[in-house]
């Protein structure tokens, strides 16, 4: 018996892949400009909020001399901001992610011109008036909306797109932080929705290149460098574990705090455009309080992971950076939110660290930020390799992970989404993080076919065929019938509507299937093919039923094994859904059969 080539890849990449690489790296290249761009962008703006001065050097915002009149500064800018979601674009609110994540999920990956300019402007207006924000949120939408553009001059798939658009957003992240493999990851694990060669690797091209421009468009080096930790004993890791927990919990917390607040401005009988004016005003009073909460703060995570910060110093922090930035986030206004995640992180870390028997405080400052990252955004592979590239300190791996893993469990099972995907998930739409294979891509035809398969004789006559179809005594199996030659070789496919048809039109009842139907397009299928693509072909040609034959040396030997419906794909899904709730004991130690239960629904 003849079989069909072996063809089946394990990746489904083509030479397309190629083309998209060398675009990945013109879109890395412009990610890190970007990048570079909106830095100098949110100087400049602070430089002229605090301290009425053009210049894009870097200041910090707790060195200005305004006194009460600060409180007015991001009053003014988040009223810019309210004017400019108003009249430009809506799309600009927000802290990025959720809105490249909806791009790439109902948008075809199609990000506007407007939003492309008006989304960095507008985070550079936000972050540099004081909004507690991060900068990477902006970044990786400005990124990727420039990732869109460029491969909107194409003719490309949506799934192209898709990759050029990630491509700058982990570029954007690339260039910004020096972390080319967390970007990478980042795109796996939050915006690629897929793990597949055709999409990673020019991501990871991307982030490359963009890292490689780092050093000749931003600062280089190491971001906040931290010597070697000592490893910890045994109960060093199981504080980890703890510390995980807390800070698991601490990221249920913030997620409910910022739409807590989104509901509360809601409820408000004003234009959703003044709420960041709002927000404004709870961000310059929380700036009295502890100007180091304003701004990226960059400062106080090197002071927190060099463990110069005060434990009083930290407990402001914290509960001051998570007010504002919450409220902040609520109203509508623009900026991110990973720096602040770690900012809060490595404060609760640094809190607990005062009393843990081991281990130094800007370790557990360093746990403590990733695991608030990945926590709250369900990123935990993401969040420690983040944490290991931001300070090199390749000591801290295990407690890293550990925290991680940790928090992400604990925000898995304490929430439905994240704060990246409720965003999303208010908007209508729904986003399912779990990436696993496609059974229709493992499973043969020959498994979930009809068989044995019952046919009708290509010398049966019209009439006798009308009869066998419309006679209410009738032993019929299937809705439609193979009808096969003497040696079981597939002739046509007939059904019950075809006979009624038939009827209707005046056929001759004489003549035989086999000479009526001959030249009949016929969808077929094989035993030893995929269901995928027996799946796709049935999509294609909208087929209900599909005869199944085993391959022989030439289609004219082809014979018919079996029957395939509509009904049958569901038996993939349905041994998916039996293997993912059957549970069974396999091996008993005092004798007796294994057994199976079915948890109820």
């Amino acid at each position: 018996m003849h079989h069909q080539p072996d063809t089946l890849r394990d990746f489904s990449a083509d030479r397309r892949l190629l083309i998209l690489a060398a675009m990945a790296l013109l879109v890395g290249s412009a990610g890190a400009g970007a990048a570079w761009a909106l830095t100098r962008l949110i100087a400049l703006c602070t430089n002229l909020a605090y301290y009425g001065r053009l210049s894009a050097a870097p200041v910090a915002i707790a060195g200005n001399h305004l006194g009460w009149w600060a409180v007015l500064v991001p009053v003014a800018g988040c009223l810019l901001i309210g004017l400019m979601a108003r009249y430009g674009s809506e799309k600009i609110r927000g802290h990025g992610i959720p809105e490249a994540m909806e791009a790439i999920l109902i948008g075809r990956s199609r990000i506007q011109p407007k939003v492309a300019l008006l989304k960095p402007l507008s985070s550079a207006i936000s972050i540099g008036s004081g909004g507690p924000f991060g900068a990477e949120g902006p970044i990786i939408m400005t990124g990727g909306a420039v990732g869109s553009l460029f491969a909107q001059l194409f003719h490309l798939s949506n799934a192209e797109r898709k990759t050029l658009l990630v491509a700058g957003a982990a570029a954007g992240m690339s260039a910004t932080f020096g972390t080319p493999i967390a970007a990478m990851l980042l795109a796996v694990e939050l915006l690629l929705f897929e793990w597949k060669p055709r999409s990673f690797v020019p991501v990871a091209i991307a982030a490359a290149v963009a890292a490689a421009w780092r050093p000749y468009l931003l600062a280089g080096g190491v971001l906040f460098p931290m010597a070697e930790s000592a490893a910890l004993p045994p109960e060093g890791l199981l504080l980890a574990a703890g510390l995980g927990i807390v800070a698991g919990l601490a990221s249920g917390l913030l997620t409910a705090m910022v739409y807590g607040c989104e509901d509360f401005f809601q409820r408000l009988p004003i234009h959703w455009m003044w709420w960041p004016m709002f927000g404004g005003l709870v961000i310059g009073l929380g700036g009295l309080v502890d100007p180091r909460a304003l701004g990226v703060g960059y400062d106080n995570i090197r002071a927190l992971l060099s463990g110069d910060m005060t434990t009083v110093s930290a407990v402001t922090l914290i509960v001051v950076k998570a007010v504002i930035w919450s409220v902040a986030l609520g109203s509508g206004t623009s900026g991110g939110v990973l720096a602040p995640l770690l900012m809060m992180g490595g404060a609760l870390g640094a809190i607990l660290g005062t009393v843990l028997p081991v281990g130094e405080d800007g370790l557990w400052a360093l746990v403590g930020m990733a695991a608030m990252m990945g926590g709250t955004m369900r990123s935990p592979l993401t969040s420690m390799i983040f944490a290991l590239e931001l300070t090199h300190n390749i000591g801290a791996f295990l407690p890293l992970a550990i925290g991680c893993i940790m928090a992400h469990g604990t925000t898995v099972l304490l929430l439905k989404r994240s704060i990246l995907t409720e965003k999303v998930a208010r908007r209508g739409h729904h986003v399912l993080r779990e990436y696993i294979v496609d059974p229709f891509e493992i499973m043969r035809v020959g498994e979930i076919m009809a068989k044995p398969v019952d046919t009708l004789p290509a010398t049966m006559t019209v009439g006798e065929a009308v009869a066998f179809f419309t006679a209410p005594d009738s032993p019929r199996r299937h809705k439609s019938y193979p009808v096969v030659n003497g040696e079981g070789r597939l002739v046509a496919i007939v059904s019950r509507a075809d006979a009624l048809r038939w009827t209707v039109a005046g056929w001759d009842n004489e003549k035989p299937l086999g000479e009526q139907l001959l030249g009949q397009n016929l969808v077929v299928g094989y035993e030893d093919e995929l269901v995928g693509k027996l799946a796709d072909r049935m999509a294609e040609t909208d087929t209900g039923r599909v005869p199944i034959l085993r391959r022989g040396g030439t289609d004219d030997e082809s014979i018919v094994v079996g029957l395939v419906a509509r009904r049958d794909l569901l038996r993939v899904r349905a041994e998916v859904i039996r293997h993912e709730r059957e549970r069974e004991k396999l091996i008993r130690l005092r004798g007796g059969a294994p057994s199976a239960t079915t948890p109820s629904a």
